[in-house]
């Protein structure tokens, strides 16, 4: 697994800018002003940075830009990385300037001259967030990330208040990983092995095969895996850092790749579908991001893991299934497998472990990218309270998400002639029914959301903190829901 950079955080001291021989990312305020670090380097470099910042290419950087000065005169730094930013900005500025400086930096060693910068932990968070790339799968020699000295004011603060955020980047790295991995490699058994080793960190985790499944009646996840050789199976985790507090549950589902079974998918583009597990990807992160920073809270993690394939033993469009709850389900689209891996788990978590809330992620419809492209995550929600405070988290970490309808006259489009529902009511309102569908395995009185991240968990291009691929959305924000709101007071 690809292991993020750890910053050193070192008191400021002017005399180690001088010697060092990496690349040196210094602040400029907009008007042009140098703080007592970036005074020091302009010294150094023969007034370098004095002359930049009177230049009509500074005039035109924007906030949070950059711009690298290579070989810099009477130093032995590679180069001078400015960043343009105030000492006052949000933390999405701040994290995303970081950023930029990571891109600009590269793989060289660098050094971050924060000094009194009130914004050090988020710029070092932007940092180590996009110095990231998953290259296990290439031959050849492999470069390693450079390191990251950060010279910060009253440092053990800096690094004490960073601790959480680093966190935060460790279940960023895992949930990108696991949506890059291969699906030949990232089997369920692979899936769930990663995830038991989860259990030194103080995670207590269990792994119900198709056997035990099969007890509890769990047919509507059991169907969709009919056809794949690989076997069929649930991993619950535990997080119990909250005392007696009932658990905050959070359900994802992990279909390792998705042919779209007898209803199979065209050919093109069907590569993707190597991160049709991003639900489930997202959950372990944030599993893994409370257990490290040994959050006082109690929260539960279940991923579905599933593979659809075409086979004679797959199911079939016009089949009929009983999910646990005991509802039937008439399979009109076998590619309509991520709602039926959750319908099962959902009620599997709410019958065993009866949450204070509950949150379902799932690379869902192709419907959500055509209603809020890669931009937005779809949020539907029976809660006003727990959207409100979801909302909150996600644009506190700059995590893009909308609230999308839910509405009684939606599940016309699923009413079924022959079974309790359809898995799917067409085209029309797509991302809705699935989510009305899904409502159906939530007890009324449970505060819930469904999120569809089939846009954000994986894109063509670089988004501001990660390379194109896997993005590890919603790591953060749940974190910081869980964090804001259901841990228990220090003392």
């Amino acid at each position: 697994m690809t292991s993020p950079i750890s910053p050193v955080f070192v008191e400021t001291n002017l005399d180690l800018i001088g010697a060092f021989e990496g690349k040196i990312v210094c602040f400029l305020t907009p008007a042009g002003g140098l703080d007592p670090l970036a005074r020091r380097v302009n010294k150094l470099a023969r007034g370098v940075l004095a002359r930049f910042s009177e230049s009509a290419a500074f005039e035109e950087m924007k906030i949070g830009a950059v711009q690298v000065l290579d070989f810099p005169a009477n130093i032995a730094a590679k180069a001078i990385v400015i960043v343009k930013i105030g000492r006052k900005v949000g933390a999405e500025v701040a994290r995303n300037a970081g950023a930029e400086a990571a891109k600009a930096v590269g793989k060289s060693d660098a050094m971050l001259l924060a000094g009194a910068n009130p914004a050090v932990a988020e710029v070092t968070q932007g940092y180590v967030l996009r110095a990231y790339e998953f290259s296990d799968h290439k031959s050849g020699e492999k470069t390693e990330q450079g390191g990251l000295t950060v010279l910060a004011n009253k440092a053990d603060e800096v690094e004490a208040t960073f601790a959480a955020r680093q966190a935060a980047n460790e279940g960023v790295f895992m949930t990108r990983d696991l949506v890059n991995e291969p699906s030949n490699i990232l089997t369920t058994t692979e899936f769930a092995n990663r995830l038991v080793e989860m259990e030194k960190l103080g995670l207590k985790v269990k792994v119900l095969d198709e056997a035990e499944l099969e007890e509890l009646g769990m047919h509507a996840l059991l169907g969709v895996g009919l056809g794949s050789e690989t076997p069929t199976k649930m991993v619950v985790m535990e997080w119990n850092g909250g005392g007696d507090e009932k658990p905050f549950a959070l359900v994802g589902k992990g279909v390792v790749f998705d042919t779209g079974g007898i209803s199979i998918k065209p050919a093109a583009g069907m590569e993707d579908m190597t991160m049709d597990m991003g639900g489930a990807g997202v959950v372990s992160g944030v599993m893994k991001t409370l257990a490290l920073r040994k959050a006082k809270a109690n929260v539960v993690g279940l991923v579905g893991l599933v593979e659809n394939m075409p086979d004679g033993k797959a199911q079939r469009p016009g089949d009929v299934v009983t999910s646990m709850k005991g509802d039937t389900i008439e399979i009109i689209n076998t590619d309509a497998e991520g709602r039926l891996v959750l319908a099962d788990v959902l009620w599997y978590a709410q019958k065993t472990y009866q949450p204070v809330g509950m949150i379902n992620l799932a690379t869902l419809t192709g419907a959500i990218i055509i209603g809020l492209g890669h931009e937005n995550a779809g949020v539907f929600s029976n809660n006003d309270g727990l959207c409100r405070q979801f909302l909150k988290a996600a644009n506190a970490e700059a995590e893009g998400a909308w609230r999308m309808p839910l509405g009684a006259a939606y599940d016309q489009l699923i009413k079924s002639r022959i079974a309790d529902m359809k898995n799917t009511g067409g085209r029309a309102a797509g991302s809705v029914t699935a989510a009305q569908f899904l409502q159906r395995f939530v007890e009324p009185d449970m505060p819930w959301i469904h999120l569809d991240i089939a846009g954000v968990a994986s894109v063509k291009t670089p988004t501001p903190l990660a390379p194109a691929g896997a993005t590890g959305w919603g790591v953060r924000a749940l974190d910081r829901l869980i964090a804001d709101n259901y841990e228990l007071a220090d003392g």
